[in-house]
């Protein structure tokens, strides 16, 4: 759906030149959730507002169902614009307006009668969880109920992308788990494209299919959530990596976890996008007739399944032992024998 090549945007500052985005080239598969993230001055935001022409490229393009936006006039803007919506970290809500009010201005704007316009505003507040609160001004709101309602406002027009600039920045852990549940909702109810910019690997790992990582302008690494995951190669991506699953701890090393095994095996169990055998540690131990007892690790979910791994101590026969090892390797989740 999303084709964009070769990317550009640069800033004149004084004398020099500052390329905020540059070269970029990254396909977006339809209905798919497509993170972006960077630190702060990465280019993300200045990406993000050149897919809707916010910020007008200085080179590339980019295709969205075989048409380059880049290339419309003002008019043809206007129109393509009602197929993209975006929220954005702030909310931008019209402070003057109730709840209603917000998310029908799109539909004033684009001239729908009231009769529809009023329906499609009931169905919106349903979808976003507001029934009790359509007359609420937002000064009246919390913060993850104006997110809500500026969702809902991004939705009116029925577009076929949302944008999503840093959404949930301003939101705490809790509010900002429903709001990220809300949007995989909506991307699973409407087949909806998102693109999600971020500076959160938390964001990222809990509803994204695939991501890019940003750094000067540039995309430095890219792919399946997972993949990024289990063998990122960039500094940066390592760095974001460590934010949700933690630095190596250095006390405790392979070697450490060995001088607390006198009998049997330690194993470390390696769980790259397996959704069959959450369970497994009981399910070999009741199958088996083995102990085993858990270590050390961690273990994180994603859309793609969890990632992570555990070192486990089991204890038993040894033939039960070796049966439980190759029962383990039948499965999708890595183990070997330390």
């Amino acid at each position: 759906m999303i084709k964009i090549s070769q990317l550009t945007k640069r800033f004149s500052l004084g004398k020099s030149e500052i390329h905020a985005v540059d070269k970029i080239n990254l396909s977006i598969k339809p209905g798919e959730i497509f993170g972006v993230i960077g630190y702060s001055g990465a280019g993300k935001s200045t990406f993000v507002r050149l897919i809707n022409r916010l910020e007008e490229p200085t080179s590339g393009s980019i295709i969205i169902d075989d048409e380059d936006i880049t290339k419309l006039s003002k008019k043809e803007l206007r129109l393509r614009r009602q197929d993209i919506g975006m929220i954005f970290q702030h909310f931008n809500l019209l402070w003057s307006r109730t709840v209603r009010e917000n998310i029908a201005f799109p539909l004033e704007i684009a001239g729908i009668e009231k009769a529809e316009r009023e329906k499609r505003v009931d169905e919106l507040i349903n979808l976003v969880g507001l029934i009790g609160r359509e007359d609420a001004y937002p000064s009246q709101l919390s913060g993850g109920q104006k997110q809500r309602v500026g969702i809902a406002r991004a939705l009116a027009n029925r577009p076929k992308i949302l944008l999503c600039d840093e959404a949930t920045s301003a939101l705490d852990p809790e509010t900002t788990d429903s709001i990220l549940s809300l949007l995989v909702d909506i991307n699973e109810k409407l087949g909806l494209t998102i693109i999600l910019i971020t500076h959160e690997m938390d964001v990222i790992h809990k509803i994204c299919h695939n991501v890019a990582v940003m750094e000067n302008g540039r995309i430095v690494e890219q792919g399946a959530v997972l993949d990024l995951f289990s063998n990122p190669q960039h500094q940066v991506t390592k760095r974001f990596v460590e934010q949700v699953m933690g630095k190596p701890d250095e006390e405790v090393t392979e070697e450490t976890l060995l001088q607390t095994v006198s009998t049997g095996k330690l194993l470390k169990l390696q769980f790259i996008g397996e959704t069959t055998n959450q369970s497994l540690i009981s399910q070999v131990a009741k199958k088996f007739d083995v102990e085993l007892n858990i270590l050390h690790g961690n273990i994180k979910q994603t859309q793609a399944g969890p990632y992570g791994s555990l070192y486990v101590h089991i204890t038993g026969r040894d033939e039960l032992i070796e049966s439980a090892i190759k029962y383990i390797q039948s499965t999708t989740v890595k183990v070997e024998v330390i």
